[in-house]
């Protein structure tokens, strides 16, 4: 499993140099690599079937407790194949709908460098890996939202897509340390076998809440829903991959994935249940006022979403049941709708329903797969889609959470759900055929072949649900250790309560459809309410963000290095403060103190003497100088005190620090006076007590016992494990090896600053004039 994720980054590195050659008329080699993906994971549902679950160990910073593990059972098995099996199709989809694209190759880049992150994702079996692979699908999707970059409003939706499912990325590490605390361990399967112990824990309420910040941004939930409709900037193979079967999905996936720690929780079961519930009709009902294809398939994808948090929420063995299956159906559905709506957009140029109709007549390969798509959307017999919606039914009749309640809900999401499926997948090809539609073609049957074929799927395994009864949908119950239940997916069960729920959702749904018509007055009249939406409150606490960044940013940090070096000091001076505030008392035994020299005495003398003339001087130089002068007396303090290798580090820093800045300060003017008489005793008052609190510090440290563990284990260890002789050496260059290198690290890009400084030539003002 580790070489199937990893492939696609390899992948995405080798388009780099062999993508030129790779986006032109071969491009659709490249889905090769999904369609090779996918039969792997085809070729385990046997063992998966027979023994539940793969499990693949492999170390990588063991001594924390991160590993490389994945886990492929029933659960990550049926993501694992809608994200390969749809990549499959998305990735010949693309290579016709951007054909001639500049930057065709550095897509196909980001959708492997995507594919890769998802599997990642579902097959972790750790939770910092699975934080990881989270984190990389937020960014990769930003540059596929962003792919338009020229197009500011494509460039404000990436951003606010990855702003926001990067907080919840936050939320799933905090939840990651959190589970970590309680567990001592990393591992989700340790996780889930110890939900008595979560379940009893103090932080248990807090650990919840971090969860669903991770879920709901990465999923859209209410109130976090906006970026996904934002997100609809993107081309379309974007938002048929991220936005149907993958992205959003990885919400519910970590929903799914952790559920058995939490199940039996009336605070898990309440939350899903008034969130996914407000989601789902929420955006539903935006459903009815938008005219932009890509906007109606949006926001009914938040609706499906929000009923999938619905049926989690609800928490029983049918709701979980009818939540897998809602997932498979969804994503056939909706993957088809978004490929035609591409092919749409890609001949007509427009998404306005109100602008396309009869489309049947010149594109009917297209008209297939968006009619057999929109009957499974509603769930109108004998679809996949009918069968989702009978055990949706069926999971709301049986719940313990408000039935009735749960019933009403589902059935007015799933009407306006219907009305959503076929303005989408219907309402363009009804009609005649408008003037200027009459020249339009399908496109390449790599256009308009994946989408039939998914539609088509949609039939036949409403047709013969039997093909993912015991190979998906029972392994993945076993997964979220439920039971045998006995799963038998057929498309009839006889006339019962739940055929005529979804009789009625058919009728009114279908009523809606047709009394309804396209209208951009009504999209225009919900637009006047966005002021009041999540969105415009997001946006206003950026604004409010800005502008106190700027105000900060003109106080604080307005370009003189004395007031940085004067925020840092002060800082300090209130942190030390009050850790020295308590019994902080530090006591100084003369009678132990060595008696002074002529030699230190007239050394610190030259120590003083020093610093007053850099802190008075008028000149750059000289106040460089006597700075060296201060540097070379502590290296002979040092020999004094019988460390020769500090007293050679200090001056060999010192000589290279009075060099540079000699190099650096001689092109420079004379001091020029930027303050006045106040500021400066401002500021050398906190230099003097940064001094005395520095001071008084270091007197409460010699007052305290030697403890000598740290330099023990060094001596004794130094030349043992580093093979080195000189013990200060050692610890910088490989005890603390990695310091060292974050040191050098700052070093060179600070050289390099100054350097460009140096090398800088600005125009004259005559010139710009």
């Amino acid at each position: 499993m580790l070489i199937a994720v990893l492939s696609s980054f390899v992948f995405a590195i080798f388009l780099l140099p062999m993508g030129k050659v790779l986006k032109g008329k071969w491009s659709f080699l490249i889905s090769l690599l999904p369609a090779a993906l996918f039969t792997y994971f085809l070729l385990q549902i046997p063992q998966i079937s027979a023994s539940g679950t793969i499990l693949e160990r492999n170390q990588w910073v063991p001594q924390l407790g991160i590993n490389l593990n994945f886990n492929l059972d029933g659960l990550s098995l049926i993501f694992a194949l809608m994200i390969t099996g749809v990549g499959t199709l998305v990735f010949i989809y693309t290579s016709y709908y951007l054909k001639g694209h500049q930057y065709l190759d550095r897509f196909f880049g980001y959708l492997c460098l995507f594919m890769g992150a998802m599997l990642g994702l579902v097959l972790s079996e750790n939770l910092i890996t699975l934080f990881l692979f989270w984190e990389l699908t937020s960014i990769s999707s930003f540059f596929l939202i962003g792919f338009n970059n020229e197009d500011p409003a494509s460039r404000k939706s990436a951003l606010i897509a990855l702003a926001v499912t990067g907080l919840g990325g936050l939320s799933l590490l905090a939840a990651g340390l959190v589970i970590h605390g309680i567990t001592d361990s990393f591992s989700i399967i340790d996780f889930i076998q110890s939900s008595t112990l979560v379940q009893g824990h103090g932080f248990y309420i807090a650990l919840v809440c971090l969860v669903f910040g991770a879920a709901f941004t990465k999923s859209a939930q209410f109130p976090f829903h906006f970026w996904l409709p934002g997100a609809m900037k993107a081309p379309t193979p974007v938002s048929t991959y991220l936005h149907s079967a993958t992205m959003v999905k990885a919400g519910i996936y970590l929903l799914f994935r952790l559920s058995p720690a939490f199940s039996g929780s009336e605070f898990w079961h309440y939350s899903l249940w008034v969130v996914g519930g407000a989601t789902m009709v929420y955006a539903a009902f935006q459903t009815l006022f938008r005219d932009d294809l890509k906007s109606i398939l949006a926001y009914s994808t938040v609706s499906a979403l929000g009923v999938l948090v619905f049926l989690i929420g609800l928490g029983t063995n049918e709701a979980m049941l009818a939540a897998l299956v809602f997932v498979l159906v969804h994503a056939l559905y909706k993957a088809t709708l978004f490929l035609m709506t591409g092919i749409i957009d890609h001949a007509a140029h427009t998404r306005s329903v109100s602008q396309l109709s009869g489309l049947r007549k010149v594109m009917l390969p297209v008209a297939i797969a968006g009619f057999l798509a929109a009957l499974s959307n509603a769930g109108i017999p004998p679809s996949f889609g009918f069968i989702g919606k009978d055990l949706i039914y069926e999971a709301s009749l049986h719940s313990g959470i408000l039935p009735l309640i749960s019933t009403i809900a589902l059935v007015s999401t799933n009407i306006m759900l219907l009305f959503a499926g076929f303005m989408a997948g219907v309402r363009p090809f009804m009609g005649p055929l408008p003037e200027k539609y009459k020249d339009l073609k399908p496109g390449s049957p790599r256009l308009w072949v994946p989408a039939l074929i998914l539609a088509i799927l949609c039939i036949v395994i409403g047709l013969a649900p039997g093909l993912i009864n015991d190979s998906l949908i029972a392994p993945a119950l076993l997964a979220l250790n439920i039971p045998d239940m006995g799963v038998n997916l057929k498309l009839w069960h006889g006339f019962n309560l739940v055929l005529a729920l979804s009789a009625i959702t058919i009728g009114l749904g279908l009523g809606l459809f047709f009394l309804l018509k396209p209208s951009l007055k009504r999209e225009e009249f919900i637009l006047k309410w966005e002021k009041y939406s999540p969105l415009a409150f997001f946006e206003g606490l950026g604004s409010i963000t800005v502008s106190f960044s700027s105000l900060w940013t003109g106080v604080v940090q307005n370009g003189y290095l004395r007031n940085y070096i004067l925020v840092i000091l002060l800082f300090l001076m209130a942190l030390i403060g009050y850790g020295m505030s308590g019994n902080f008392r530090p006591q100084l035994d003369l009678s132990q103190l060595l008696e002074l020299t002529v030699y230190e005495t007239a050394i610190v003398a030259i120590m003083l003497c020093a610093i007053v003339y850099t802190v008075f001087t008028g000149s750059r130089l000289t106040a460089v100088a006597a700075m060296g002068v201060v540097g070379y007396s502590l290296c002979l303090l040092f020999v004094f005190y019988s460390a020769p290798d500090l007293a050679m580090t200090q001056f060999a820093i010192d000589t290279l620090t009075v060099i540079l800045f000699v190099l650096v300060l001689y092109r420079l003017p004379k001091y020029l006076k930027f303050s006045d008489t106040k500021v400066r005793i401002r500021d050398g008052i906190v230099a003097l007590g940064f001094g005395g609190m520095i001071t008084w510090l270091a007197l409460g440290v010699l007052s305290q016992p030697m403890v000598s563990e740290v330099s023990d284990y060094y001596s004794a260890n130094a030349y043992k494990l580093a093979k080195g002789k000189n013990v200060v050496n050692v610890i910088l260059v490989d005890f603390r090896g990695m310091d060292t290198i974050v040191e050098i690290t700052v070093l060179v890009i600070a050289a390099m600053g100054v350097f460009g400084l140096m090398k800088l030539r600005l125009k004259s003002r005559e010139r710009i004039r």
